[in-house]
This record gives structure tokens, sequence and C-alpha cells, in this order.
């Protein structure tokens, strides 16, 4: 029924008991099962995939088209295309995304933000001004 996109594979992987201190740029995919003390961030200039595991931290934002997350993030998490939350994810940060998927017992104490497109933002004017 509906076409669904080719992943981009996993080519980099912080591993369990692994530490990353400070911002990391990645392309196509990137699996996070340690700790990262910094931002995540696609090369936007190909599709990208962010799988945050269940034993792994984030303290960043994060960048990505695809965000599959099932451990603990604290900061802001931004998927332009589609957002998993796995029933173990906690997020503590807003979250921008254009497609969620959430599963029960995942949690976020932030605001949830769905992105609308500028040309599809309806335009606003006040009756005031209207002669």
């Amino acid at each position: 029924m509906f076409a669904k996109k080719k992943q981009p594979p996993i080519k980099s992987l912080i591993a369990q008991g692994s530490r990353i201190d400070g911002n990391m740029t990645f392309s196509e995919g990137l699996r996070v099962d340690g700790e990262v003390v910094g931002d995540l961030r696609v090369d936007e200039s190909q599709a990208s995939l962010l799988v945050i595991s269940e034993t792994a931290t984030v303290i960043g934002a994060v960048y990505a088209d695809h965000v599959i997350i099932n451990g603990r993030i604290n900061g802001p998490v931004h998927a332009r295309e589609l957002l998993e939350l796995q029933p173990r994810a906690r997020i503590e940060g807003d979250v921008y995304y254009k497609a969620l998927e959430m599963h029960q017992g995942a949690v976020i104490a932030g605001m949830l933000c769905p992105a609308i497109p500028i040309e599809e933002k309806p335009l606003l004017t006040l009756a005031a001004n209207n002669p």
C-alpha cells in the first residue's frame, strides 16, 4: 500500500562503554550504544538514519532524517522525516518531526513540534486592517 524508502546503511557505531565528548557529524547511518556529550548532526547531502539504543545516552541536540530512539536524550531532537520512539525512549527536550511513531512507555519532557513547510502555513490577516 505505502512504498517505503530504502534506509541508508548504518556505517558508524559508538559502542557500549564508549564516550564521545564533543559534537559529531556523520553521514548515512549511525548507531549509538554508548554515551555522547555533544550534538549529533548529519551531513545533509544524503538520507540519514540515527539509532539511539536502550543502552545509549546523548546529552546534546540530535539532527537526522529518520531517528529511532530507545535510550535517553537530554536535548532537542530534530527528525526531518520520521521519529520513532521505542518503549524505553526518554527525551528531555523539545521534539521536532515530520511524522511521529510513539510506542507505549516512551516519555517526552518537552514540546512536540510537528514540522510544517513554510508554503503550507496559513496566512493570517487581521480583520481590523481590512477596509
